[in-house]
């Protein structure tokens, strides 16, 4: 893999459906995002928590706390300066490894890379490109049209798209399953605890 890039780990959710906040789940004997935390660490350098500090990372305040990823991401590239690329990361995405991760961040070209699930966008578990980045930090300080939503972002900025055969030639075929409620978790065979 080429040169190390920037990573972002997304803690700072409400977890409203999970009824519990899913950062401090644990699976054996790892809470989510400690595990999000090594995986993406593997990977990426440097690494930022947003959100309230549920790992060993460097981590800043997800400040107003519900705004989004969108928001959450522009808080991280604005405290990291990173022009781009980077790799950002859901918390709730608890079976990503690092063959997935890796795959993704040297995805050919400096651009935004997203893995395909179902045929839609896995957006919480990508690369961010430079033209995103910029795109972004323009909307943040009123420059450029503002969009809510890191889809709306990726529209307006281009991706490459990593089709789900490409992507799980390195990883299990339910890597990109998100967990949002006791339900995600026992679909997935993942037993838990608080």
């Amino acid at each position: 893999m080429p040169d190390r890039i920037a990573g972002v780990l997304l803690t700072g959710g409400m977890s409203r459906r999970m009824g519990v906040d899913k950062a401090t789940l644990r699976i054996g004997t790892e809470t989510l995002a400690t595990r999000a935390a090594r995986v993406l660490s593997a990977v990426c350098d440097p690494v930022l928590e947003v959100g309230p500090g549920w790992t060993g990372l460097r981590a800043v305040a997800d400040e107003p706390r519900g705004q989004g990823p969108l928001a959450a991401l522009a808080t991280a590239v604005d405290v990291l300066g990173a022009t781009g690329p980077v790799l950002l990361l859901g918390v709730d995405l608890p079976l990503v490894d690092e063959g997935l991760l890796a795959l993704i961040a040297g995805w050919p070209g400096r651009g935004s890379a997203v893995p395909l699930q179902d045929g839609f966008p896995q957006l919480c578990c990508a690369r961010y490109g430079p033209e995103a980045l910029e795109q972004l930090a323009g909307a943040q300080a009123g420059r450029a049209p503002r969009g809510g939503s890191l889809r709306s972002l990726l529209e307006r900025a281009g991706f490459a798209p990593i089709s789900e055969a490409e992507w799980q030639r390195v990883t299990r075929a339910d890597a990109l399953d998100d967990v949002d409620t006791p339900e995600d978790l026992a679909r997935l065979g993942l037993g838990f605890s608080l």
